[in-house]
């Protein structure tokens, strides 16, 4: 069986699943699909009449007669019938002459924010009317991706849906018509708030069509890795092959030929999953070779960007991908070789189970008595470690989630005790940031730092002085180039490898 064939089955089998709740078509009279938000199911064909049930857009109705200006219907659904306005909804017969007026009505409801609902009942009809040759080739490419669009544009409407809002009922009925044609969403639970997401299968088989055009396969490969809707509950091991898989998937799409903001999309996108897959890897006590070759698949991929094509609803995804392609930019740097330095300097240790501990060494503490020792879960970037001229103070990067790397600072007292202070991205609950060492004002009381976060659904870029003692901020301001102390004494490498400069 060649794959033409399987992929003709495939559709045949999704056109099937979808109107499986609709009703055996009457010879003649066929069938009407709900066009306007919300339709009345009356009793008898004029307005006085007792309204039986609200109608919502995208559901289909058999029609059995005609009566002034109603339609006398059947309801599948909820088994019962009705009258309804000719006017409101759109009939139709589902044969194949009718088919290729069905796709150019879908073509247009099909960019149409709040007709979701419609589109997908008016795809349910065109799947049904359509032949299999049709369906196996550039129509039926368009179908499915016109499918999947529709669901992923409803799942983002229901995410960002506010309570209590009186669209709240049509939204809830328009997931409900779109669940009654076969089209499954997931739900989580983020920040407080449900994430509801498209699980997907119309842009799976839109991959596996031969006949999908270079776009289509792009826009089925971004909806498929939205990282908002991966699973925050799932187990390290688990997210690490998901994101294997999704990177896998963005491979097979060929950006050369691809319109330029939708190329910046999938290079976006490609270089976060690598800076995820980056962090995963170094994770491993034997991954850093591979950790350096993911974290320079991500910066390859971020650098292709191209930042006079991104459009506005981009910005925010360009933001992030530079942040998460930041956060691991450490593993192309190698570890510093080990001296008999008199200064002191870093070493790591194994701790408890999964853990790492940093140790601050000199001459004359060594890892058994250190002059600081602080442990962590993440990552320990050692090529990061930075003493200052007066060797009271050394920066790390340590990065304890994805796309989330903080600052250490070990510092030495008035007491002539070390400490260790973490300076995060922000004080906001964890999402995407870095905190960076960008270099060492002489005094040895201040030191410079770049950072840069997205928390609490804001993002935030900033250059700052810090007080090594405390880690308080004296100034800050998002243009490097007001800050004078920066000008003089930012570190040459830091400026030649950081991406906060961009």
């Amino acid at each position: 069986m060649n794959r033409t064939t399987l992929t003709l089955i495939a559709a045949i089998l999704c056109a099937a699943a979808m109107v499986a709740t609709a009703a055996p078509l009457a010879d003649t009279l066929g069938q009407a699909i709900v066009v306007q938000d919300p339709s009345s199911l009356r009793a008898a064909p004029r307005d006085s009449a007792q309204q039986q049930t609200l109608l919502w857009q995208g559901e289909v109705l058999e029609v059995r007669g005609e009566r002034l200006d109603y339609l006398q219907v059947w309801d599948h659904k909820r088994e019962r019938g009705g009258f309804v306005r000719a006017s409101e909804v759109r009939r139709v017969q589902l044969t194949e002459a009718e088919s290729p007026a069905l796709l150019s009505v879908l073509r247009f409801v099909r960019d149409t924010p709040g007709a979701e609902a419609l589109g997908i009942g008016l795809t349910a009809a065109y799947l049904q009317a359509a032949p299999a040759s049709a369906l196996a080739g550039e129509p039926g490419a368009q179908a499915l991706d016109a499918l999947g669009t529709l669901a992923d544009r409803l799942a983002r409407r229901a995410s960002a849906a506010t309570p209590g809002k009186t669209s709240a009922a049509a939204l809830s009925a328009h997931l409900d018509v779109a669940s009654g044609y076969g089209v499954r969403f997931t739900t989580y639970e983020r920040d407080g708030r449900m994430q509801v997401c498209y699980d997907g299968e119309a842009f799976h088989r839109v991959l596996a069509l031969p006949k999908a055009d270079a776009d289509q396969r792009a826009r089925a490969a971004l909806a498929l890795t939205r990282p908002e809707c991966t699973d925050p509950d799932l187990p390290a091991h688990e997210r690490a092959r998901l994101q294997e898989e999704q990177a896998q998937l963005l491979d097979r799409v060929e950006v050369a030929g691809l319109p330029s903001y939708l190329r910046n999309r999938v290079q976006m996108r490609r270089a976060g999953l690598w800076g995820g897959i980056a962090f995963q890897h170094a994770r491993k006590a034997e991954g850093a070779t591979t950790a350096a070759a993911a974290a320079s698949r991500a910066l390859a991929e971020f650098a292709g960007v191209s930042r006079n094509d991104l459009t506005d609803d981009d910005q925010s995804a360009y933001n992030d991908a530079a942040m998460r392609v930041s956060a691991v930019r450490w593993a192309l740097v190698p570890p510093p070789v080990a001296t008999d330095s008199k200064r002191p300097s870093v070493v790591l240790q194994s701790g408890a189970p999964g853990e790492t501990c940093v140790l601050l060494v000199d001459a004359r503490h060594g890892p058994q008595e250190p002059l600081a020792r602080r442990c962590t879960y993440g990552v320990v970037w050692t090529a990061s470690a930075s003493l200052n001229r007066e060797g009271n103070a050394l920066a790390l990067a340590v990065q304890p989630l994805e796309g989330w790397r903080e600052l250490w600072v070990m510092r030495k007292t008035a007491a002539a005790q070390w400490v260790v202070d973490v300076l995060p991205p922000t004080a906001a609950t964890p999402e995407t940031g870095y905190a960076e060492w960008a270099g060492w004002v002489p005094g040895g009381q201040q030191m410079l730092v770049a950072r840069e976060a997205r928390g609490s659904g804001r993002w935030r870029r900033s250059f700052e002085v810090v007080r090594i003692d405390g880690l308080s901020t004296e100034r800050v301001t998002g243009d490097v180039a007001a800050l004078p102390l920066f000008q003089r004494w930012q570190d040459a490498g830091w400026k030649r490898q950081t991406l906060s400069l961009r």
